[in-house]
């Protein structure tokens, strides 16, 4: 399977008043044709900047690409020029935002707005963008599309909302689809269906899917692949199996005893003690440090570096290194019960 995307080492940094804010820092991962992958953490890890820098939407300034390479078809998206990405926004890369309703335009139709992309990059007449708009809201399972095109953004529900920004995200056949928290302000009905329309799309067209969420449970049903954020940083990835069966670093126990569960009928609900880290003066160690019930002296001030678990699977944590202590994970953490030998 041949890589679509490579982002290598990227930093995006953000020049406020009080200091420099160092959101992303040194990220890296791949994804290969036809296959998603997940980007999770806390709110505040950088997954969102990570996401709107592949389509260079991060505003720069006060953002700015602090170091790194987005390669695209192996051409480097930061060091495309605005026009030049123009061309690929919505053709090649598309986005499906958090909230349809901020994004949507409320003066426009759906239909117009679908239409929009279908005339820059396909060069199609209104009337073909039109029909093509029709195809596309019966393709995400808007009921009686032609009426619907003519509609504006607040006749629909959230869920046909979020299901035109879909459509819309999908008309030009993009290779690479961006869905960032895409079922977040949905309920647990129109999640499911949400998913399930992706997965349905995803097998129809071929899109490579970068799924950003905080959900695990939307992870474990929607992704084939993880990579766990958090401070800025990348510290796990694996494919779903080694996540949830076998994870490795204690930030991915954290959220995996974070989600919920329901014993002798009550729901339970563990949380990760602590506070994200102020990237504004980030940790010079594992950004996880504070928050760490086996954080050693190490971690203080050393980064740990990658430890290869398997082909697919990868950590970065001092635990794994060969001097220090075997740690038991809680038992909330995983569902196959492994050790982390040091």
């Amino acid at each position: 399977m041949s890589k679509l995307l490579e982002v290598k080492d990227l930093a995006i940094y953000f020049d406020t008043y009080q200091a420099e804010v160092q959101a992303v820092r040194g990220v890296s991962f791949e994804l290969d044709e036809k296959e998603t992958l997940a980007i999770v953490g806390e709110s505040g890890s950088g997954k969102s900047v990570t996401a709107q820098s592949l389509m260079r939407l991060t505003p720069m300034p006060p953002g700015k690409f602090a170091g790194g390479s987005i390669l695209f078809n192996g051409e480097d998206l930061t060091k495309k020029s605005e026009s030049q990405m123009e061309s690929i926004r919505g053709k090649d890369i598309s986005m499906i935002f958090q909230d349809p309703m901020t994004s949507l335009n409320p003066t426009m139709t759906i239909g117009k707005q679908i239409a929009e992309g279908l005339i820059k990059h396909q060069n199609m007449s209104k009337k073909e963008a039109h029909n093509r708009g029709v195809e596309l809201l019966k393709l995400v399972g808007i009921p009686n599309p032609e009426k619907r095109i003519n509609q504006y953004p607040h006749e629909y529900s959230g869920g046909m909302r979020q299901r035109a920004m879909i459509a819309i995200a999908l008309a030009c056949n993009p290779k690479v689809l961006i869905a960032d928290e895409p079922t977040t302000a949905l309920d647990v009905t129109i999640q499911a269906q949400i998913l399930d329309l992706m997965r349905d799309l995803q097998q129809k067209t071929g899109t490579a899917i970068i799924l950003i969420t905080h959900d695990l449970g939307v992870v474990a049903n929607a992704a084939s692949r993880v990579a766990v954020m958090y401070g800025g940083k990348i510290v796990e990835t694996g494919n779903v199996d080694e996540i949830f069966y076998n994870p490795k670093h204690p930030y991915t126990w954290g959220l995996l005893s974070s989600m919920p569960k329901i014993n002798n009928g009550e729901e339970e609900l563990q949380a990760i003690p602590g506070s994200p880290p102020d990237l504004a003066d980030p940790p010079k160690g594992c950004p996880f440090v504070a928050r760490c019930p086996y954080a050693m002296k190490l971690c203080e001030n050393h980064m740990p570096e990658y430890t290869n678990l398997s082909d697919t699977q990868k950590t970065a944590c001092w635990l794994l290194d060969e001097r220090a202590p075997e740690v038991e994970p809680p038992e909330s953490a995983i569902v196959g019960g492994a050790k982390v030998h040091g």
